[in-house]
């Protein structure tokens, strides 16, 4: 998975947004602003936090209307406080009531999934571990959401089904119960697969670390170990595998996981247990031109900032 995140990941989840909230266009605005009338307003935060999403936020205007002007005041993975103005719109005022609630529901949610990794990192700081999201995001978001983990200084696994091997709990329960039948497995599929291609393995159990091992996996994923246990397999594992610890996993928690010695921890609560931030747009009265370093998008359907790439 790319490190950036590309307009057409960002445009796509737009579009499919922006039909959902407006099929036949916004009837409020229509009704009670006339075709010509201009706004302009600010994107200020209520609460502290770290951005994820401003090119999202300023392609989902443009997506309305090509005349709307987004000029971005603060970066992708930086923090905020309260009250901190972090960026600019003005426009047609159809165009920017009609594309608000999209865009703040995204850049709220990214920013909210950022905001949350940022404070998993900061937990397991020195240590050495990587703090890494899940597949347990939003459908439809998960571009999104795994940029928003980039963001907040964590670390992406595989991105779907189709790009990387890993056999979880329920892939052994196959198997059954015998350690030869899981060694000959991994075996196997690492006759099937490019030599390339990574091999994850999942155990919930001491027993099942052993018979990994003989098959060869690269990494694998201790699941709802107690600590006394992880720190027995990575031990066990000495150096042959990566270790990944899952499962009961929280900003209590980390930082004991954290000390046992593995090298990954997988987090499925920074993308499925993360809230939207407050961030709100308030419309300015007498607000004039200058607006600082402004940014049209109607110029061009890649954006290239800090944090996005086509």
């Amino acid at each position: 998975m790319d490190a950036q995140l590309s307009a057409r990941a960002i445009d796509a989840v737009i579009t499919l947004a922006l039909a959902e909230d407006m099929p036949f266009g916004d009837l409020t605005s229509t009704a009670f602003l006339s075709a010509d009338a201009t706004a302009h307003a600010q994107l200020v935060a209520r609460e502290p936090g770290v951005l994820a999403g401003g090119e999202v936020f300023a392609r989902t205007f443009a997506a309305v209307d090509p005349g709307v002007v987004v000029s971005l005041h603060t970066d992708d993975g930086a923090r905020f406080a309260p009250g901190n103005v972090l960026a600019s719109v003005q426009g047609p005022a159809r165009a920017i009531l009609g594309a608000e609630r999209v865009a703040l529901n995204l850049i709220q949610r990214l920013s909210g999934v950022a905001t949350l990794t940022s404070q998993y990192v900061a937990a397991v700081a020195g240590t050495g571990v990587r703090v890494t999201d899940t597949r347990k995001t939003t459908p439809g978001l998960r571009a999104l959401e795994r940029y928003a983990v980039r963001c907040g200084g964590g670390h992406n696994h595989r991105f779907s089904l189709s790009d990387a091997v890993m056999a979880k709990d329920n892939h052994l329960a196959v198997l059954g119960d015998s350690p030869e039948a899981l060694t000959q497995a991994i075996r196997t599929a690492r006759e099937r697969l490019p030599h390339t291609t990574h091999i994850e393995v999942e155990v919930d159990r001491i027993e099942q670390i052993a018979p990994v091992l003989a098959g060869g996996a690269d990494t694998i994923m201790l699941d709802n170990f107690s600590l006394e246990d992880l720190r027995r397999g990575v031990e066990l594992i000495d150096g042959a595998a990566l270790v990944e610890a899952s499962g009961g996993v929280s900003l209590e928690t980390i930082t004991g996981i954290a000390s046992t010695g593995v090298d990954l921890i997988s987090v499925g609560a920074l993308t499925h247990g993360a809230r939207a931030l407050d961030l709100g747009l308030d419309m300015n009265l007498g607000l004039g031109a200058n607006l600082g370093q402004q940014m049209n998008l109607s110029q061009s359907t890649d954006v290239n900032r800090p944090g996005t790439s086509a």
